[in-house]
């Protein structure tokens, strides 16, 4: 039987976003009494929202051209939709602290501990339980992250993306830049602001599904990401 989990994060009017990223704003635009005429209505009932915020809210992948100025063209709706639906694993992570590195070892390690193999094309999900444990505190944006070491190695088994819980994929400040860089350098994106990874721990491959909007030029864009259990 076919069981679809849910890997987003709602996306509504103060969210926390990535540090000098657009907020979130939600204003209704029309309601089904001004639609119908009504005059001094008792209700407001919401027929169409206006919604602003960046390509890079809640849950969303990045687009190669957000990787650097050498990689500009390549934009979300250039970027090949295979790439988005992929056959997938989750790699468990949790014991790691607050701002603390992921190297090319511990990868390799997890892979055996979970008797699972990365194989190319596949999106490789990172659960840190980061999102469970830190969402909406102080300690937020204070996750663990990948390595450059570990991106590169990533990109070295020829994986289509890599997904985190975390608003970043390696640390700022540390990482996060030559992570972002690697990433464009080889091919691969990855996927920020994942939800519900502890509940792909234990079950093997499965289906990722992670489609993004086609924005012309987009350099990301949220999306409705899906694991899909039962489907391989």
């Amino acid at each position: 039987m076919i069981q679809i989990i849910d890997l987003s994060q709602e996306i509504y009017p103060g969210m926390p976003v990535f540090k000098g990223l657009p907020e979130v704003n939600m204003t209704v635009h029309a309601t089904h009494e001004q639609w119908e005429g009504i005059e001094n209505p008792s209700t407001h009932t919401p027929s169409m929202y206006k919604l602003e915020m960046g390509e890079h809210t809640g849950t969303h992948v990045d687009a190669l051209s957000h990787m650097g100025r050498e990689f500009a063209g390549q934009s979300i709706d250039t970027m090949p939709l295979s790439m988005f639906y992929t056959e997938g694993i989750c790699l468990d992570f949790s014991h790691k602290n607050l701002q603390e590195l992921i190297e090319p070892t511990e990868l390799e390690a997890a892979c055996k501990l979970a008797n699972l193999e990365i194989r190319k094309g596949d999106t490789v999900l990172l659960y840190t339980d980061h999102y469970r444990k830190y969402f909406g505190t102080e300690n937020w944006g204070h996750g663990p992250g990948l390595s450059a070491d570990a991106t590169r190695w990533l990109g070295a088994q020829g994986v289509s993306a890599f997904g985190v819980e975390t608003m970043s994929p390696g640390i700022p400040k540390v990482s996060n830049r030559e992570v972002h860089h690697i990433c464009g350098e080889m091919g691969f994106t990855h996927y920020e602001n994942l939800v519900n990874l502890n509940q792909l721990i234990g079950k093997g491959r499965f289906r990722f599904i992670g489609l993004p909007l086609k924005i012309r030029g987009g350099t990301g864009s949220p999306v409705r990401a899906v694991a899909v259990l039962g489907e391989l």
